[in-house]
């Protein structure tokens, strides 16, 4: 495995080949979109503030999340912490919830198939002065992981599920990652009630990606989204129970799908936690 930058490059030539227009696509929306900076204060101050202001309703989202995760998911799965828990922040993108895990004592590992300094792994540079270690960092796609079994007390696909080419072959790989007792979560990946929403959904974002930014994005046969259906299939694939909590992400985010029915629209999109726990 080739060293680059400190990142670890688990991603055959064949494979980055395979993402290459999905990564040159996703790189340059992102960059548009505002979601790096230059300075080092916008990445220490994630999720809890987006000091450029561009994407603050989306970090708040991403802010109830991790609470979340960190107050009441996490421990409920791990309850031994006499030593320090070993966490795969999958689709960890700068790394800011890897930054996060290890100030509050766990072991995290971002993985992640970018790289760059603003939105990728490479970006998890500005947290290096602020930690005694910084977290090590993969170059990898969720389907193939670089890891060993029975490895992780826990695996959370960090806003990062939808991503996913085969969900099946996600699960499966996290799972096989994971140690015995501990839980695949699946965090901040739109969930619809009926599949038909989020087609349309999928739809729209590509409409609005080709008239803005010249392409649709949609180089890879995404997940694109969550249904209670797909998550049942995978329950049954891999006899699994998925667990289920919701943040409250504020009155009006709560609201949003009885205004959407009264205004005759598409259904919004929404977002759960699901953990799921190894028991094999």
């Amino acid at each position: 495995m080739r060293n680059e930058k400190d990142i670890g490059q688990a991603i055959p030539s064949a494979r980055l080949a395979h993402f290459s227009r999905f990564i040159e696509d996703y790189q340059t929306i992102r960059a548009a979109e505002g979601r790096g900076s230059l300075q080092e204060d916008f990445y220490l101050n994630l999720p809890y503030q987006d000091v450029t202001g561009k994407n603050a309703w989306q970090w708040k989202i991403r802010a109830r999340t991790f609470d979340c995760l960190i107050k009441k998911v996490l421990p409920q799965i791990i309850h031994d912490r006499k030593q320090s828990p070993i966490v795969l922040d999958l689709g960890a993108g700068n790394g800011w919830m890897s930054y996060r895990l290890a100030l509050a004592g766990y072991k995290p590992i971002a993985v992640d198939i970018l790289t760059n300094d603003q939105d990728g792994l490479g970006a998890a540079v500005h947290f290096e002065k602020h930690l005694d270690h910084l977290f090590p960092r993969f170059r990898a796609e969720m389907s193939r992981l670089p890891f060993a079994d029975d490895q992780f007390d826990a695996v959370i696909f960090n806003a990062s599920f939808h991503y996913a080419e085969d969900d099946q072959a996600a699960i499966r790989e996290a799972l096989r990652c994971t140690k015995k007792h501990g839980a695949v979560i699946i965090a901040d990946s739109p969930w619809y009630s009926a599949a038909k929403s989020g087609e349309q959904m999928v739809a729209e974002r590509q409409a609005a990606f080709t008239k803005q930014y010249g392409t649709a994005s949609d180089s890879i046969a995404s997940v694109e989204y969550l249904t209670d259906k797909r998550l049942a299939h995978l329950e049954q694939a891999f006899n699994v129970r998925w667990e289920r909590d919701t943040p409250f992400y504020g009155l009006q985010w709560t609201v949003r799908p009885l205004l959407a029915k009264l205004r005759g629209r598409r259904e919004p999109s929404r977002f759960r936690i699901y953990s799921a726990r190894k028991t094999a």
